[in-house]
């Protein structure tokens, strides 16, 4: 099992490329069912969780072409089975935007409860609510989610809860409905707004993405298309966090600024000075950081994809910050993995208070989730001596090379196989 090694107290400094956004690319890649044309996607991350996708996909009878530049060419004309698969979907809960398109398109799906980062109740019962709303029957059996339909239908439908998966899964789905479907309470995500401008390019009638109430009117088929996936707002967020801890300067470029104001907003109440331009931001750190106190929300609110790597920020901060957690009752596992290094931090429910510190100490630690092992690198890129993470297959499930790119910065790190 890979670790990777770093010697820390090194300031980053230099340019990197952001790469394609994760969380946009899946949902991109699961509506290619949608149609029997060619689906043709660039700037796709080369990422654990898309190659399970395209796994999954092609397990399904999609034919998936790559290319040289890390493009995928995607054509479902001969897709001939409709099942996710438990030994894939267990690893992935993004798995279940298959759903959708697959009950859209061809009427039945059969779909295992997902898996994934353990940080926390994440249920599926929005996108069967809203599915059942526009027509389709499910039963849940042997750990399956089997669905059918003749053809959906549009209807309004209310999310309970603000949901990015189940907006998305009901929004293709929606997109081949006969009739209009109205779905308020929508999740307002960049990579919701990402996925609907590729659907319309596909030729599907959606207006409202990026507010809380999407409108999709039904057509009888989508054709193919050529679509450029965002860059990745929280791997820019991520680089930028890790300069202004190591008191660093960085440009980030091919970066998605109008996607990020939540998360520059708080690094410059940090003490960092920030400089944007159309698809560029320049970082730099000259002192200890001040301390920052944030608390997660759906978008536009500050991302829960964020809050580990702005605690690593806090672990070195002069002064005590607050960081509570409203999105996911279990994310604060990466806790007791910061203490390890010498981070100060008490626990209290949904609310982390942290002490600043000097300085860290490297220490062999464990990533338990995704953003987990970001927010370890980050204190490892800053404490004293050598950290050892371990289990980072979680890591490159979201983040592209990311100790190519950190070592191209100027850090000490390394993989160790």
């Amino acid at each position: 099992m890979d670790k990777l090694l770093i010697q820390g107290g090194v300031p980053l400094r230099g340019e990197v490329r952001v790469s394609g956004a994760k969380n946009a690319a899946l949902p991109i890649l699961c509506a290619s069912i949608l149609t029997a044309r060619t689906l043709r996607v660039s700037n796709v991350p080369h990422l654990r969780d898309v190659t399970t996708t395209l796994t999954l996909l092609a397990q399904m009878g999609m034919d998936v072409a790559l290319d040289e530049r890390g493009g995928v060419a995607l054509s479902a004309q001969r897709l001939d089975n409709r099942v996710a698969p438990y030994d894939l979907v267990k690893t992935m809960r993004a798995s279940i935007l298959v759903l959708g398109p697959l009950v859209a398109r061809f009427g039945e799906a059969r779909v295992s409860l997902p898996g994934g980062c353990a940080i926390g109740s994440r249920p599926v019962d929005q996108h069967i609510k809203g599915l059942q709303a526009m027509g389709a029957s499910f039963e849940i059996e042997h750990g399956y989610i089997h669905a059918r339909s003749e053809r959906l239908r549009g209807v309004r439908i209310v999310m309970d809860m603000i949901t990015v998966t189940g907006t998305e899964n009901i929004m293709m789905a929606a997109t081949l409905a006969e009739g209009t479907t109205v779905i308020e309470n929508a999740a307002r995500e960049p990579e919701v707004v990402d996925l609907a401008q590729c659907l319309i390019g596909m030729g599907a009638q959606i207006t409202g993405h990026g507010t809380d109430v999407i409108t999709v009117h039904g057509v009888h088929a989508l054709h193919a298309a050529d679509y450029a996936v965002m860059p990745d707002r929280i791997e820019a967020g991520t680089f930028l966090a890790a300069a202004a801890a190591t008191r660093g300067e960085i440009t980030l470029r091919s970066a998605r600024v109008d996607s990020l104001d939540a998360v520059l907003g708080k690094l410059q109440e940090a003490g960092a000075l920030i400089e944007v331009g159309d698809d560029w931001i320049s970082l730099k750190q000259a002192a200890r950081p001040a301390p920052v106190s944030v608390r997660t929300a759906p978008y536009p609110a500050f991302p829960t994809d964020m809050q580990a790597q702005v605690m690593a920020l806090d672990c070195v901060a002069d002064g005590t910050a607050l960081i509570t957690e409203t999105v996911f009752e279990n994310r604060f596992m990466h806790v007791q993995e910061l203490r390890r290094l010498g981070a100060e931090i008490d626990v209290d429910g949904h609310t982390a208070v942290v002490r600043g510190v000097r300085g860290l100490s490297g220490a062999t630690v464990m990533a338990t989730d995704l953003r987990a092992s970001a927010c370890l690198v980050i204190a490892g890129l800053v404490a004293e001596g050598d950290t050892v993470i371990d289990r980072i297959y979680h890591l490159d499930r979201g983040y592209e090379r990311i100790e190519e790119k950190l070592s191209h910065l100027g850090a000490r790190i390394r993989r160790i196989r």
